[in-house]
């Protein structure tokens, strides 16, 4: 923290102190105060030591076994500076394997992580690298194969905070947890005896695993008492499946300063902000009038997504400024995105997403069987598949239980499961390539993110993207229709290190919606 943010950090707690007692009481009276990720930087060694390991989280008065980095849950944020080097050590100290990938940087497929990056119980994983590209919001999770979903759900995700000296000029809002606050939002289940309920079946490898109580940095329905002025908000969306719709309770503006990659050109005002699965946008929102409004999710028209009580807006966070005045602002203009280079000629890919239609059928099926039809959330294909599940499988493998029916490996791109031993293709090092992702007769919706790079969206479902969709970005949204990116890799991937392009619905990407590269 730089001196002059560490006074304003001080005149800020300063003056919340100075707040009659009873004012500062009725902060904290009913909800919890909002978890903050400690910041963590490398030593003087240029080392940063991270431990997976399994602990206890309190949820509704029940102590939940749940698995995070230096931690029971979640982990740090982690801040590194463009064109420093970094190693980070990670200890796995679970009974299980898990990887580690660093979603959204652009490192080299032998540090990437995906699920060749093998971290064994009681082992050690050391990766140097050294970030490169724009200040972003990324993130670190696991990746381990066919576990994704178990390993996320259990409560496994921190960030990755890169600065660079452009971004650091800027008048942004900068003091960590005070008016730059991170929100990772995500959803969970529990069972009757206080464990996380995750189950990979068939529903869910269908439409994914959801629940039905909301988190924020861990906790539900937190507060935060921030400055008066501009708030800058971090969000990631942590959900296993859900697609989340941001917005603020009183319907004031959100101006969008980044995606995945980092800044945009310019802010862009909306009053709704759709995340898929795996993206970030940072957000700054004005509190100037000091009036308390809550940070909400509205209803999305997704299978499975409308269940109680996600039928209705639900609270993320409340935000409750005090009377001290923040300091950052919200600039007009924040850095030059270049121009799209010419597309001519450029080595052109064709990745058609599917699920075979057993899986379908069955998922849609089981998916009302649970719930009921507004799970379908008004889709057509959803209420296509439920009348030919009755038709034709009500007395045949789904009150069977569908034996025979391998719906691991149900979910494929161009045809094929996921193969770890196998390389789809091989891409040019340092060339641009053009890519189209597509959904079509699938209709199921697919956050498709590709390892290695941030790219540009060209189409996005077959229009051209909003603006501030526009920058830099690593998922692109493919539902019933064809998506178009530009790609390019600047770093190597062995076939031994590939890197990795998939659906990040994890338990699509768990059952087989992902596929391996090289670059060379």
């Amino acid at each position: 923290m730089q001196r002059r943010d560490f006074i304003k950090y001080t005149a800020a707690l300063g003056a919340l102190s100075a707040l009659p007692t009873w004012s500062r009481a009725a902060f904290a009276a009913e909800q919890p105060a909002l978890p903050i990720p400690a910041l963590l930087t490398p030593d003087a060694s240029s080392r940063i030591q991270l431990s997976v390991q399994a602990g206890k989280t309190a949820f509704a008065g029940k102590n939940v076994t749940t698995w995070g980095y230096n931690g029971s849950l979640l982990g740090p944020a982690i801040k590194l500076r463009q064109g420093k080097p970094v190693n980070v050590e990670i200890r796995n100290t679970l009974a299980e394997e898990t990887t580690v990938h660093w979603h959204g940087l652009e490192v080299p497929g032998a540090v990437d992580g995906g699920p060749q990056g093998v971290i064994a119980p009681g082992q050690t994983r050391s990766v140097s690298f050294t970030p490169e590209q724009r200040a972003a919001t990324c993130w670190f999770h696991p990746h381990q194969h066919g576990k994704t979903g178990h390993q996320v759900a259990m409560g496994l995700a921190g960030l990755v905070l890169i600065e660079d000296t452009e971004s650091l000029q800027l008048m942004l809002p900068k003091l960590w947890g005070v008016d730059d606050v991170p929100l990772i939002i995500q959803d969970k289940k529990f069972t009757a005896d206080g464990e996380v309920d995750y189950q990979l079946d068939v529903m869910t490898a269908a439409v994914g695993w959801f629940g039905d109580t909301l988190l924020c940095n861990g906790a539900v329905y937190p507060q935060h008492t921030p400055p008066k002025g501009w708030l800058r908000l971090r969000l990631l969306n942590g959900c296993n499946a859900r697609t989340l719709n941001i917005a603020a309770s009183d319907n004031r503006p959100l101006y969008v300063i980044a995606s995945d990659g980092g800044l945009l050109p310019e802010p862009v005002k909306v009053t709704e902000l759709p995340m898929l699965m795996g993206e970030r946008f940072e957000v700054l929102v004005e509190t100037r009038d000091g009036k308390p409004f809550d940070i909400v999710t509205l209803p999305v028209t997704q299978m499975g997504m409308t269940v109680a009580p996600f039928d209705k807006p639900q609270p993320v966070v409340r935000i409750q400024p005090v009377v001290v005045p923040a300091s950052g602002t919200l600039p007009d203009k924040l850095v030059d995105v270049p121009a799209l280079p010419s597309l001519d000629g450029l080595q052109e890919r064709w990745l058609q997403l599917m699920m075979d239609p057993m899986l379908d059928m069955m998922g849609m099926q089981a998916l009302t069987e649970r719930y009921g039809k507004q799970a379908l959330a008004g889709n057509p294909h959803g209420q296509m598949m439920d009348q030919m599940g009755h038709g034709k499988m009500s007395h045949g493998a789904m009150n069977h239980g569908g034996h025979g029916f391998d719906f691991h490996n149900a979910n494929k791109i161009n045809g094929k499961a996921f193969d770890m031993n196998a390389p789809a293709f091989a891409a040019a090092l340092g060339k641009y390539e053009r890519w189209t992702v597509s959904g079509e007769g699938d209709m199921m919706l697919h956050p498709f993110h590709i390892h290695g790079t941030q790219f540009r969206i060209l189409t996005e479902n077959g229009k051209p993207p909003a603006a501030h969709r526009a920058g830099w970005k690593d998922t692109v949204w493919v539902e019933g229709a064809r998506s178009e990116v530009l790609v390019r890799f600047d770093y190597a991937a062995s076939a031994e290190h590939a890197y990795m392009a998939h659906c990040h619905l994890l338990e699509h990407e768990d059952t087989g919606m992902m596929l391996g590269f090289t670059v060379a």
